[in-house]
């Protein structure tokens, strides 16, 4: 009841402020120290671009970016530099930022910084996505939707990987039966500041937990330097894998095992932010998140689980949200 008011909430609020529901929505970005922020900047500002998205503008960023890592730090004024040339103002904080903004997406690519950057927006009352991690640790992603529940301001965090037009497809394709199982592949690169999986291998785990839900209850992880392959059983019985990738050549896709068949899907790489910038606009609009936080949450128990796991030589570990 408490998410439908507030679904409703946001849609009057947009149709008061707006006109209606397509009319622009004012987006800032928090963090340009990703190829996310020029990429969604593009989307939405470029209205020459062939997968531009109408009813939405970035209008202003803060630019952040964390000494430490090495992905970050060394990116921020080129990326900074891209997200301007769209138009885009470039502010000094974040406080300024919400004061110009019906909206923000948080691209910030360290999950460490993530719970003290949404503060202030939460503060704000404006809707948040915030781009994966969503967070560096499971305790973190509880404490920023207890923040984002207490204030009433709808947030939610997601892959790309999870919306690609093929693997929703398949999920949603009743012929061939109840799913039944999974197998996922994509890259998992490590950073020191992060649990293994939350730095990229939680693209892998978006794809698996959107075919399978929730509630897988245990699991073991083998790990080597160039590969880590992490089993899960879910609470009904049904296993699925998540393959993580360091060498040869990486790529992203799954194969879905029903009653009656098998799907494999891979997407299309050129097109992931355009699908993924839709359910943000959309999220915007309405308040109404495509990912329940219950399943996000249930995403970094696993990833934090494999952790476990890895340590234990790969001995079976509960996940526990």
């Amino acid at each position: 009841m408490r998410i439908l008011v507030i679904a409703l909430f946001f849609i009057l609020l947009f149709s008061l402020n707006h006109g209606n529901a397509e009319e622009t929505v004012r987006i800032g970005l928090i963090g340009l120290d990703t190829s996310h922020a020029p990429a969604f900047a593009r989307i939405l500002n470029d209205t020459s671009y062939e997968h531009h998205l109408p009813g939405a503008r970035i209008v202003a960023a803060f630019a952040g970016g964390s000494p430490d890592i090495e992905a970050s730090a060394p990116r921020v004024e080129r990326f900074t530099a891209q997200v301007a040339d769209y138009g885009v103002a470039i502010v000094p904080d974040i406080g300024q930022l919400v004061t110009q903004v019906d909206a923000v997406i948080l691209t910030s690519v360290d999950g460490r910084v993530h719970l003290e950057q949404v503060v202030p927006v939460l503060a704000a009352g404006l809707p948040v996505f915030i781009d994966k991690p969503m967070a560096a640790s499971l305790a973190d992603v509880k404490e920023i939707f207890r923040l984002a529940d207490e204030a009433g301001v709808p947030c939610f965090s997601a892959s790309s990987l999870r919306f690609f037009p093929e693997l929703q497809c398949a999920i949603r394709d009743t012929s061939l039966g109840r799913i039944i199982g999974c197998d996922v592949y994509s890259p998992a690169e490590l950073e020191p500041h992060h649990p293994d999986l939350m730095w990229y291998g939680i693209h892998g785990v978006e794809m698996l937990f959107a075919v399978m839900g929730a509630d897988c209850s245990t699991l073991c992880r083998a790990h080597t330097a160039g590969t880590d392959l992490v089993t899960g059983i879910w609470a009904d019985g049904r296993i699925g894998t998540l393959r993580g990738m360091r060498d040869g050549k990486g790529g992203y896709g799954a194969t879905l095992f029903f009653e009656k068949g098998v799907q494999k899907v891979e997407p299309d790489g050129g097109t992931l932010y355009v699908h993924l910038m839709k359910e943000i606009l959309h999220f915007f609009r309405t308040g109404l998140s495509p990912v329940p936080p219950q399943e996000t949450i249930a995403m970094f128990a696993f990833m934090e689980a494999a952790d476990v796991s890895k340590k234990q030589n790969g001995a079976p570990v509960p996940v526990q949200p």
